[in-house]
């Protein structure tokens, strides 16, 4: 099986494509292939019983396990979070599928597997503070402030960050910080960071990023325009090395990032 084929299988292409071309295609798959459209907001959390419990494992089994993600801080993460509560209501349904999700302003939840794979990739052991640049919904950030002691995440677009905020707050997250901003210049005054995961593209590594970057730190990030590529940097003294580890479709960094 050629490499492109094994990338195509285990759906790394999906990962963040914009909304108008993902939402045609994925309406058809949900509709045939899930096993989750008849839960609606109306049974959730009826009498205490949770009805996403059954689906976030079935994520967790089926997407993460099976793809070979092992790493039980992760695993356990991905278990808790409901990925349900950072979509709207009208697509409960669909949330632990496996397929980006919109959140409106051209932007998506990540596939769940994608989520599992960069945070795979940083390497967390518990104690790090984590850097993430395009909050989006704030599942991600979620994710991390379940494993590791902080995360400081920035959000381009206003509103989204907002959003996040509120909703995290609400969930009770109180080692997430989040910021409104241009994510290309980091966020100096709390640097530096253990480790660092960026969920848009530039096509170029951001240098304010590597310099806000501890040294032996990690830092996922795609980069490119239209054909892009995952991949993880690691900061030593004397350089950064890049390792390259799938071909992905992120949604373009903006900002300064366009401007560079």
């Amino acid at each position: 099986m050629s490499d492109f084929f094994k990338i195509l299988h285990h759906g790394i292409y999906l990962f963040f494509v914009l909304p108008i071309l993902i939402l045609p295609i994925f309406t058809l798959i949900s509709g045939c292939n899930s096993s989750h459209e008849g839960i609606s907001p109306e049974t959730d959390s009826q009498e205490g019983i949770d009805p996403f419990k059954r689906p976030r494992e079935e994520m967790v089994d089926t997407q993460i396990k099976a793809r070979g993600i092992k790493d039980p801080l992760i695993l356990k993460a991905m278990s808790k979070v409901e990925r349900h509560l950072f979509v709207s209501k009208n697509l409960w349904g669909s949330a632990y599928n496996d397929y980006p999700l919109p959140i409106g302003h051209e932007q998506t939840i990540s596939q769940p597997y994608i989520v599992a794979l960069m945070t795979e990739l940083l390497e967390l052991t518990g104690k790090e503070k984590v850097l993430e640049v395009g909050t989006g919904s704030g599942y991600q950030a979620a994710i991390l402030a379940e494993i590791v002691q902080e995360v400081f995440t920035i959000e381009i677009v206003e509103d989204l960050a907002l959003t996040a905020k509120e909703r995290l707050n609400r969930l009770g997250y109180t080692n997430i910080h989040v910021k409104a901003g241009d994510g290309y210049q980091g966020w100096p005054d709390e640097a530096p960071f253990d480790a660092m995961i960026v969920t848009a593209a530039p096509d170029h590594i951001p240098e304010p990023l590597i310099d806000q970057l501890k040294t032996n730190g990690l830092m996922v990030l795609p980069i490119g325009s239209h054909f892009q590529d995952l991949y993880r940097i690691r900061k030593t003294r004397k350089g950064i090395v890049k390792e390259r580890i799938a071909p992905v479709r992120f949604v373009p960094m903006t900002g300064e990032a366009e401007r560079e």
